[in-house]
């Protein structure tokens, strides 16, 4: 009867164990807490910048269509902005809305103005216009969607940021 087990407990004097200490745990939470933050903010401002630059697209893209249809069609037509409702239109009843947080203003012949306080420019049978300028801003950027009144050519540039 006799024999008794005895356990050994291995030697661990002198040799850490592998694993991160509660600092170290919390360096790296602060760390990807602060990445954090900064991207929010990033995406805040490019979340603006996206929608001006795509608005500023489709603006541009809608006064082409509407010369064309003048063109295709042998008849004049109109494309229509509303800068206070953020809106507007084209012919065969296409429309839009451009974001609340832009900016607009347009400068264009008063003549053809639908209302008071809309914009409008027209487009002739042989791809001419009566010209004029749609300008969308947000924050510190702008975008000119241009139309030269004697070819009704559609140009998009960078504008001049509000001050």
């Amino acid at each position: 009867m006799g024999s008794c087990a005895r356990m050994r407990m291995p030697a661990r004097a002198g040799r850490r164990q592998g694993g991160m200490s509660l600092l170290e745990m919390l360096l790296v939470i602060a760390l990807i807490a602060g990445i954090g933050v900064l991207t929010v903010g990033m995406m805040n401002g490019g979340m603006a910048g996206m929608q001006l630059r795509s608005a500023s697209k489709e603006i541009a893209s809608q006064l082409r269509y509407t010369r064309s249809q003048a063109i295709a069609t042998g008849r004049s037509q109109k494309f229509t902005i509303d800068p206070t409702a953020h809106t507007w239109t084209a012919p065969n009843g296409r429309s839009g809305d451009i974001p609340k947080t832009l900016g607009i203003v347009f400068t264009g012949a008063r003549e053809i103005q639908p209302r008071r306080g809309e914009g409008a420019i027209m487009f002739f049978a042989d791809g001419a216009s009566t010209g004029g300028r749609v300008k969308l801003s947000a924050k510190q950027a702008a975008w000119n969607v241009d139309v030269a009144w004697l070819t009704g050519e559609v140009k998009l540039k960078r504008g001049e940021a509000p001050r």
